[in-house]
């Protein structure tokens, strides 16, 4: 509810502090970069510390902060971009410290109920807030006369209340258990050298570049404003509907997943590849299915990509793949982003097509790498 409000109007936000197209692009893809090639240092660290709850609760507490604080931009003047940039670099870094911990304590979960299921269900969840918060965003956007801060602001509530509730999960929850240190120090080898298949290498290359392919909401929220397709406040609402379309993807596919297998996964990059031929038209019917396509895509990305990553390597190597796929992610999302942001000040055509060739090239990928099988281990 908190980051996903915020990301709602990242676009409009950046743009009334004097962001180009380019410095949004920029500033949003490095946001992403931020929030997944950091978890190559902090999915192995979760492993070998075997902290996951204490990287949980600072990756959060993180994002609880500062993206409330992004109210105070608009009164910084010249210093405000300089400012609204850290802020949102930094809510980024809390989920890349979070986010492998984090998965690899929902990965345990889900083993007994199905992979795929478990970490749709978790994701469809999740999109409650997701949901909950631009919606929240948007009433008091209008509320206010078109006033951005204000919304901000209230995000300390749900903020503040998540931690809260983190803190009862944890203590209700049943810890993992905890080595002795001569056992803790003789499995830390074990753990840094257990190698990593070349099938998830190669997965992770193929999502990759799908991040790279999925232009980012702030982009697209930006070309909302800018060519006066909706008003503000209607930015927020439309990324409402793109998560409740992450939610029901989520879980649709996370099922299909436990039943049929990864060969779910082909439809990816085809979706990718259309969001920007819909989500940069200047007709309102084109540009919602877009952004409803977009939210499917990244509900799929964040639930059962990460379910197969699960399925590909080791239990005792989770937090260290998710971490490792990330980072490729990560170079993904910060080249797209920019490249997103120079295509569309130049042509909205050229943008489609690199989009398209990216996306064709992750198709042949997971072709190439047998995505239409089953993962090796047992699932």
């Amino acid at each position: 509810m908190v980051y996903e409000g915020a990301r709602s109007v990242y676009g409009p936000l950046l743009a009334a502090l004097g962001a180009s197209a380019t410095m949004v692009g920029l500033v949003t893809g490095a946001g992403e970069a931020t929030a997944l090639l950091l978890r190559l240092v902090s999915g192995p660290f979760a492993d070998r510390s075997r902290r996951y709850w204490t990287m949980t609760f600072t990756g959060y507490g993180l994002t609880a902060v500062c993206v409330p604080l992004l109210a105070i931009t608009p009164t910084l003047g010249a210093a405000g971009l300089v400012v609204a940039a850290g802020l949102i670099l930094t809510e980024r870094l809390g989920k890349a410290i979070r986010s492998p911990a984090k998965s690899a304590l929902l990965a345990d979960a889900a083993a007994h109920v199905g992979m795929g299921r478990g970490l749709g269900v978790h994701k469809a969840l999740d999109q409650i807030g997701a949901f909950a918060g631009p919606l929240l965003i948007a009433a008091i956007i209008a509320a206010g006369a078109g006033r951005l801060w204000p919304a901000l602001a209230i995000l300390a509530v749900p903020g503040a209340a998540s931690i809260l509730i983190l803190l009862t999960v944890r203590a209700k929850s049943r810890p993992r258990p905890t080595p002795t240190p001569a056992a803790a120090a003789a499995d830390v080898p074990a753990v840094a050298t257990t190698p990593l298949p070349a099938r998830f290498w190669w997965f992770a290359a193929a999502a990759g570049l799908c991040t790279a392919g999925l232009v980012t909401y702030g982009l697209i929220g930006y070309h909302l404003v800018r060519d006066q397709v909706v008003d503000t406040a209607v930015v927020p609402l439309l990324y409402a509907a793109a998560m409740a379309a992450a939610a029901v993807t989520a879980l649709a596919t996370g099922v299909a997943y436990d039943r049929s297998g990864p060969r779910i996964l082909l439809a990816l990059p085809v979706m990718v590849a259309t969001v920007p031929v819909l989500a940069f038209r200047d007709g309102l019917v084109p540009v919602v299915a877009g952004i409803l396509l977009w939210g499917a895509a990244t509900g799929v990305q964040d639930s059962t990509v990460k379910a197969l990553v699960a399925d590909l390597v080791p239990r005792h190597r989770r937090a260290t793949a998710y971490g490792l796929f990330a980072a490729v992610q990560g170079a993904g999302a910060l080249t797209g982003g920019l490249a997103a942001g120079a295509l569309y000040q130049q042509s909205h055509n050229a943008l489609t097509a690199a989009v398209a060739l990216s996306q064709a090239v992750a198709l042949l990928i997971l072709l190439r790498i047998g995505a239409v099988r089953p993962p090796a281990a047992p699932r």
